[in-house]
């Protein structure tokens, strides 16, 4: 690093990405910092610097080893591996550059004395990680699914049993369907939709299992569902065209006819959305068509939008309580997913096609029922080139903690 640019970070100051510290601190302080960092989207952290930004320079004659063997070799875990550089200015003072990549581990956790702490970055303090944090940390790397996690209250009777049984046949291949309500808690276990209490009771409904075939999901789960606003102008206001939450199971229900093939019966939340949203994002033509009839023209791509929605439902973060929501306005849609990418997944890597199922039962049964792309590069396939071709503009992709919102612009002229 040049002498230039470190000099650039510290007149910036402290931020979420950038911790100033003194070597003299102990190695599980140190390790904290780090944890945090890696936790996060990592940064750097500057030994040899005050917290006002001024420069006292490194102590520590052995400050490498110390960093590398002790803090990192004993205190962080699981092991990560920093960038380590010195950078001497003409005083002769030092600073220690350590710069870590956000964390594919994650949660990364300071051990001492024969604890285990999870820290996390909020602005430019690290803090201990509450109860909804460390299920995040959990959850994205890997460790935890949160659509496998049980949903209290629930119990198989929240369940369409019209719906298991068609996808159960129909689909997953099974020659009979359970008999009694012993077989189906046993069978609906075993694909993760249901879930065994230690107590002996009898099982609850995972979160999968409820968002996919609940009859009224909201009941137990209550940012299950999506909401849907429409709006005039180009900005929400209190005065809408339509605003509304929507329960529902995802999968609609069909039934096998011979002759006719899978005739869908009922709609699942995504036709319902689609039914919803569908007067708010078209308009009829000035002109009748040979027929004497008005022609109808979205202001959206269909296919681009159809994808958003379905990511939004298979891919959201369900430690977050609230819904997903899509809202339209004069010259714009958006569809926000609560949650941020998974683990190390950024908007470039999605766009480029890369692939990271947060709740894999959710996008495997969608996908069994054919919602969901096969290939899952519906963004780089569908919604870039289709809104490039029907708006003649970009769609945006906005990543937040706290939400992945995309943006598809209307068609020019309606």
């Amino acid at each position: 690093m040049l002498k230039s640019d470190l000099l650039e970070i510290i007149a910036n100051g402290e931020n979420s990405g950038v911790e100033f510290k003194r070597d003299d601190l102990r190695p599980e302080q140190l390790a904290k910092e780090i944890v945090a960092l890696a936790n996060f989207q990592g940064g750097k952290l500057l030994l040899g610097v005050e917290d006002d930004g001024t420069i006292s320079g490194i102590q520590r004659n052995d400050l490498e080893t110390w960093v590398m063997d002790t803090v990192f070799g004993r205190y962080v875990h699981p092991m990560i591996l920093p960038y380590y550089e010195e950078v001497e200015f003409d005083d002769g003072k030092r600073v220690a550059v350590i710069s870590l990549t956000q964390g594919t581990s994650k949660p990364y956790v300071v051990r001492n004395n024969n604890r285990e702490e999870i820290f996390v970055r909020v602005g430019s303090t690290s803090r201990l990680a509450t109860r909804e944090q460390q299920a995040r940390l959990f959850e994205s790397g890997g460790m935890l699914h949160s659509e496998v996690l049980p949903v209290s209250g629930s119990c198989f009777e929240d369940l369409d049993q019209g719906r298991l049984t068609d996808y159960l046949t129909n689909i997953a291949g099974d020659l009979t369907v359970p008999q009694t309500h012993e077989e189906w808690e046993q069978r609906l276990k075993g694909l993760g939709l249901m879930v065994g209490r230690q107590d002996g009771d009898s099982a609850v409904c995972t979160i999968a299992g409820l968002v996919l075939f609940g009859r009224s999901p909201r009941r137990s789960l209550r940012h299950a569902g999506v909401r849907w606003m429409s709006f005039t102008g180009d900005e929400k206001d209190y005065q809408a065209q339509d605003d509304t939450v929507l329960d529902g199971p995802m999968v609609a229900l069909w039934e096998v006819r011979e002759g006719e093939g899978r005739i869908l019966i009922e709609d699942g939340l995504v036709e319902r959305l689609a039914d919803r949203m569908r007067p708010f994002i078209s308009e009829e033509s000035s002109q009748s068509n040979q027929d004497l009839r008005r022609d109808s023209y979205y202001r959206y791509p269909l296919d681009a939008v159809r994808e958003a929605v379905l990511n939004a439902f298979v891919h959201r973060d369900w430690t977050r309580s609230s819904e997903v929501e899509v809202v339209n306005y004069s010259n714009r849609l958006e569809v926000i997913s609560p949650g941020t990418l998974q683990n190390s997944m950024t908007i470039d890597k999605m766009l480029a096609g890369q692939r990271s199922a947060r709740n894999p039962i959710i996008v495997e049964i969608m996908r069994d029922y054919g919602y969901v792309d096969s290939r899952g590069m519906g963004v780089r396939r569908k919604i870039v080139p289709l809104t490039r071709e029907f708006a003649g503009k970009d769609a945006d992709f906005d990543l937040t903690d706290d939400y992945l919102r995309v943006v598809i612009p209307a068609r020019p002229g309606l």
